[in-house]
């Protein structure tokens, strides 16, 4: 008898065990979720995400709150979600970035693709190549001649070496087999300044960050540097279709977990992704700052990150950047 009362109560455990496991995930989320950015305040990839933030809040009727961790190679954000429970409370967000410091670090603590599960892309954006009225550019074609008729004689300004703006200025020089200099700066304030007194005669940088200069006609757009022309410009021709076959360069931001997260919990977020990222007015918001609202598939984001380690290794390796 007692053997079979034990197997009864077993039984028993078995089943509340199966039947509170579902039920946890029906319910997630039940307590705020940490979104932990490899970034400070009051940048693209924060508002992004805090406009993200709020509209997954007023879906899912929890707080998620937006975490910063700057620091390079995105080491302090990972960390901070690595060292979490996977259980869909701490999530990370991963860039384009995040893909370039795998070949651009000598050794990253953490594996993006292997420590992390994908959940969905939250936008894409691309970059603009500018010029200032006084450089006597007016195409993109223009600097090609010029870059070819003198090499070297160019400066394009961008931020840090092995940057997304640094890297696509370089990706710029091998596809349209031109020579011109590239003038690193600390920001992109610095770099503008620059521009506007004409120490450099191109810049590449996003929209959010030119808009107003552009807006003024400080700043004249030559292309951007997506496959299709940009939403918030346009009227101006991709890199592509200004004459440089093949080049694009496409910037993302995505919500991933750790390794280990519940299924149920990947397709909850996923599902309330897809809705919130359609709305208009979150769109809106988006697209003043040049992001493509856009939400995908988990293997479609997994799919892309992976494409750019590969890609921007290739660029680094050609440009002969030194690794970190």
């Amino acid at each position: 008898m007692k053997v079979a009362g034990s197997i009864l109560c077993l039984a028993a455990a078995a089943l509340m065990a199966t039947v509170s496991a579902p039920a946890s995930a029906q319910t997630y989320p039940d307590h705020p979720v940490r979104i932990v950015l490899p970034f400070g305040a009051g940048g693209v990839a924060d508002i992004t995400a805090r406009i993200v933030a709020d509209a997954l809040g007023a879906k899912l009727n929890q707080r998620f709150v937006v975490e910063n961790a700057p620091g390079a190679g995105g080491i302090a954000a990972a960390r901070s979600v690595l060292s979490s429970q996977a259980d869909g409370y701490t999530l990370a967000m991963l860039t384009n970035g995040t893909a370039i410091s795998v070949p651009l670090f000598k050794s990253l603590p953490f594996n993006p693709v292997t420590d992390f599960m994908p959940i969905s892309s939250l936008g894409y954006f691309d970059f603009v190549i500018g010029t200032n009225p006084e450089s006597g550019i007016k195409t993109l074609a223009d600097a090609v001649r010029m870059a070819k008729e003198k090499p070297g004689a160019i400066n394009t300004g961008t931020i840090n070496i092995g940057s997304s703006q640094n890297l696509s200025a370089e990706l710029l020089k091998t596809s349209a087999n031109i020579n011109f200099t590239i003038i690193p700066y600390r920001a992109t304030p610095e770099v503008i300044i620059g521009l506007l007194r004409n120490d450099v005669q191109l810049m590449v940088d996003s929209y959010s960050a030119m808009k107003s200069n552009i807006q003024e006609k400080k700043i004249i757009a030559l292309a951007t540097t997506g496959k299709t022309r940009s939403q918030s410009l346009p009227d101006v021709p991709t890199v592509e279709q200004a004459g440089v076959p093949g080049y694009e360069v496409l910037s993302w931001n995505a919500l991933f977990a750790p390794k280990g997260t519940p299924q149920p919990v990947i397709d909850t977020l996923n599902k309330a992704l897809q809705a919130v990222l359609t709305d208009p007015e979150v769109k809106k918001k988006m697209l003043d700052l040049g992001i493509e609202a856009k939400a995908s598939a988990p293997a479609e984001i997994s799919a892309r990150l992976n494409d750019d380690i590969k890609k921007w290794g290739a660029v680094i390796e050609r440009a002969n950047i030194p690794k970190q």
